[in-house]
């Protein structure tokens, strides 16, 4: 009888390259261990300190961008919102980084630079990056069959499915929301209690559970053929992200995609208030506070900031946190300006926001009014979240804490002023806020941060 020869395949040997390098870091990079009481899985804490932890508020006192301090606080004072995290860029430069209102209105706590928000479906933008990163690296192709015998996400994992249709689903189709499915009896991701129940499974539900319940039924349309907006299409792609790299979702986006490029201190968020990050703001609604049943099955009323929503759940849809300046580090990382060279190829870039090539919806991006300005929204009930790349070398972000009753189409008015404050902006000032080591090496602010060691 001949001897059998085992010979590793290419992706095999990645798979073992990344395992390698995660026992190395496990071993060499005194990782911290974090758990909360509801069992989470680990995070890897980070050794380096994140540069939005050194900004001051008073770094951005200039008198070009006064007309930006006036905006935005007229605009928060109007909406009565809490508190706000504005950062810009002008040619790939952090010129202006600053926090306005509260962090905590009951602890007195002002926003600064460093403070985490919930950034709810800029967040697609993020996962959008990872999956054209490994679509550059070879590790899938965009028309790649997603189920079925022959799909990433194979029989072995989901082998049960009422369509037959869900075979000819492809990760673009997931990136560009025509993968066949339509919202007209809800959300599933927001509805993980109605299908606990149908399932006859115990809250809170993982991803998976909601994907068994999505392909129990009939897609709405063949795949690919008709836009309509998906979470779950992106919280796929997450699942995809791991099956194909054998590493965590978040823990994969962190080492490959946000520490190459310096960022610290962007995780995935937590859906209970005693859970938030310690330099995360507090969430506030206008108004009387709305309510629903907590995601965990408890039978608890609960604000819906706070326990309504499932923010573990929607992880690679929605469910990460980020500062003002981290989150606009990560854009001038794939804005296809010069200053700075971008983590992915300009004809990647090119792919996914141009309606043209990435087909029926753009790829992570929400809009791009095709002269050169690209927009990713992003809202929760109790946080807003809009990230801008305009044509003229401008980037800008603002983040929220407080949601209004105008919900999601607040966007509409966020926008209207913070275009017109940075475009009355007549002269930019010569500032770096990126080298803040630089500026203040020994400066670190107040707030209080998620590193043990600091």
């Amino acid at each position: 009888m001949g001897v059998l020869e085992f010979r590793p395949n290419e992706t095999m040997i990645k798979k073992l390259l990344i395992f390698t390098g995660l026992l190395l870091i496990f071993f060499f990079g005194e990782i911290a261990l974090t758990f909360s009481d509801k069992s989470y899985p680990f995070l890897i804490e980070d050794e380096e300190v994140a540069f939005s932890l050194k900004l001051a508020n008073e770094f951005s006192n200039l008198p070009e961008t006064v007309n930006i301090d006036k905006e935005v606080n007229s605009f928060i004072k109007n909406w009565h919102i809490k508190g706000a995290s504005v950062a810009v860029t002008h040619n790939e430069e952090l010129i202006y980084a600053k926090g306005f209102g509260y962090a905590n209105e009951e602890n007195d706590e002002e926003v600064k630079p460093g403070h985490l928000f919930r950034i709810a479906s800029v967040s697609k933008l993020i996962t959008a990056v990872a999956i054209m990163q490994l679509y550059e690296n070879g590790d899938l192709t965009l028309d790649e069959k997603v189920f079925g015998p022959e799909g990433i996400l194979d029989t072995n994992i989901f082998p049960e499915y009422k369509d037959p249709r869900l075979e000819k689903v492809e990760v673009q189709h997931l990136l560009n929301h025509t993968t066949g499915w339509s919202r007209r009896i809800g959300d599933p991701m927001f509805n993980s209690l109605y299908i606990a129940r149908k399932m006859d499974i115990e809250p809170p539900l993982k991803v998976d559970h909601i994907v068994d319940y999505a392909i129990s039924r009939k897609l709405d349309y063949e795949p690919g053929t008709r836009y309509s907006y998906s979470n779950l299409g992106y919280a796929i792609l997450g699942r995809i992200i791991e099956e194909k790299t054998g590493v965590p979702y978040e823990d994969y986006v962190m080492m490959n995609v946000l520490k190459p490029i310096g960022i610290h201190d962007m995780h995935l968020g937590r859906t209970y208030e005693h859970e938030r990050f310690a330099n995360e703001v507090k969430y506030y609604a206008t108004g009387k506070t709305k309510r629903a049943y907590s995601v965990d099955g408890s039978g608890e009323y609960v604000p819906i900031y706070y326990g309504g929503n499932n923010i573990e759940l929607l992880g690679a849809a929605g469910g990460w946190v980020s500062s003002a300046p981290e989150l606009i580090k990560f854009l001038t990382a794939i804005d296809g300006f010069s200053a700075q060279p971008d983590i992915l190829k300009p004809e990647t870039l090119e792919m996914m926001t141009n309606p043209d090539l990435s087909g029926k919806g753009l790829y992570g991006w929400r809009g791009n009014d095709k002269r050169g300005t690209w927009w990713r929204t992003g809202y929760f009930y109790g946080s807003t979240a809009l990230t801008v790349r305009q044509r003229d070398g401008l980037n800008w972000v603002i983040l929220l804490n407080t949601s209004t009753y105008k919900q999601s189409r607040i966007h509409r008015y966020v926008s209207s002023m913070m275009f017109g404050a940075v475009n009355r902006v007549q002269e930019w000032p010569r500032q770096d806020l990126f080298m803040v080591d630089q500026l203040a090496p020994e400066r670190i602010n107040s707030i209080p941060v998620n590193n043990p060691k600091l």
